[in-house]
């Protein structure tokens, strides 16, 4: 099976992926993390300068090279799902989910139905009216993924009923808004770990994807351990391209 199409299955049986948020609006940037060993990248819409073309680019090349991409929305609008899964995306990233009803309507807005997403046969994601309607409904099914992501206090405390519902694939602990929620300056505290910890239990009690963001990839093993973390969003590109141009300075300054 394709990697677009094994996607959501790895996400729901737990498996150890990896990938990381893209912040370049730029389509060569998805060219080059296909050539890498990472499983997926998120498009960071919610923080980062994507529009609705950059991310029409970026899916373009998703596609053609058979590569997951996700896109956290801007806001858990309908429109915002809509566009990003009409051009490509294996799924959505929901920021800031506090209710169930906020949660049961993004799983909703992800796929078809009465009241969800607006039926188009002539997108890329639907290969552009090559596909019949049966398959197309059948394909949103086996294919998007929703993660929602548990970034306020509140919603730790509902996470177990949140990871049930029906559409939700998996659960995503942003450790650093919990922390700031929580009123703390740093990542550090017991009551993040706690917290971290329940929305891992809720997520592997519904069988459902466990994702978070580690900055570097020596915390992967202790999140997984101790959280259940099986989805790893590690850093960023900028992280990656100044680590390894601060990498390459002090290597050739200290030939000399």
């Amino acid at each position: 099976m394709s990697r677009i199409g094994s996607f959501k299955s790895r996400v729901v049986s737990r498996e150890l992926m990896v990938g990381t948020f893209l912040k370049t609006p730029h389509y060569v940037m998805i060219e080059v993390f296909a050539q890498s060993g990472f499983d997926f990248l998120c498009l960071d819409a919610e923080h980062a300068p994507f529009d609705r073309r950059a991310i029409d680019e970026c899916m373009a090349v998703s596609r053609a090279l058979d590569f997951p991409v996700l896109v956290r929305v801007g806001d858990t609008s309908h429109k915002e799902i809509l566009w990003a899964i009409d051009c490509g995306a294996v799924g959505i990233v929901a920021p800031h989910i506090e209710t169930l009803s906020q949660a049961e309507e993004v799983a909703k807005a992800a796929r078809f139905g009465l009241g969800g997403r607006g039926y188009a046969g002539s997108t890329r994601w639907a290969g552009y009216a090559t596909k019949t309607m049966p398959d197309l409904l059948a394909q949103s099914q086996a294919e998007t993924v929703v993660i929602a992501q548990i970034e306020e206090p509140a919603a730790v405390e509902i996470a177990d009923s949140i990871a049930r519902i029906e559409g939700i694939d998996g659960l995503f602990a942003g450790p650093a808004d919990l922390s700031v929620g929580m009123g703390y300056k740093n990542q550090d505290s017991n009551e993040l770990k706690a917290a971290l910890k329940k929305v891992g239990v809720a997520a592997k009690e519904s069988s459902k994807g466990y994702a978070s963001f580690i900055g570097d990839a020596g915390q992967a093993k202790s999140w997984a351990g101790d959280y259940g973390v099986n989805m790893f969003f590690v850093g960023s590109e900028h992280s990656f391209i100044r680590n390894k141009a601060n990498e390459i300075s002090l290597q050739v300054k200290e030939m000399f």
